[in-house]
């Protein structure tokens, strides 16, 4: 799924030069790749009293909110950094998901009774 139509920036105290908006850009398509419905996604970048870069993501689905921030020196390895947390997060909900099913097969599995007179013998 796309996520430029749910993408919005939200800017505090700091301005960005389009080729780092595009940087952000090409980085969140990843979770369109892992995600099937997104209903939006929010980007805020903000500069500390330091002069570092605080980026904050959150990618809110029908079933759950993601949200990660990071605070760097540059703006591109604040999104990288919160980037691989969130894509850390996303997989892991999907794989215990997974696993769940898996679980649950498996249950249904032991508790079928096959009739003596079957052609599934043991």
């Amino acid at each position: 799924m796309t996520i430029e139509k749910s993408l919005r920036f939200f800017f505090k105290g700091v301005e960005i030069d389009d080729r780092t908006e595009a940087y952000i850009r090409k980085r969140l398509a990843g979770i369109g790749k892992l995600l099937e419905k997104i209903k939006h996604v929010e980007v805020e970048i903000s500069m500390d009293k330091k002069g570092k870069f605080r980026v904050e993501i959150m990618v809110e689905t029908p079933y759950k909110l993601y949200r990660t921030e990071e605070t760097s020196q540059s703006i591109e390895g604040s999104t990288d950094i919160a980037m691989d947390e969130l894509m850390n997060q996303i997989k892991k909900d999907t794989e215990k998901v997974r696993d769940l099913r898996i679980r649950g097969k498996r249950s249904i599995k032991k508790k079928v009774v096959l009739d003596g007179n079957s052609r599934f013998r043991k």
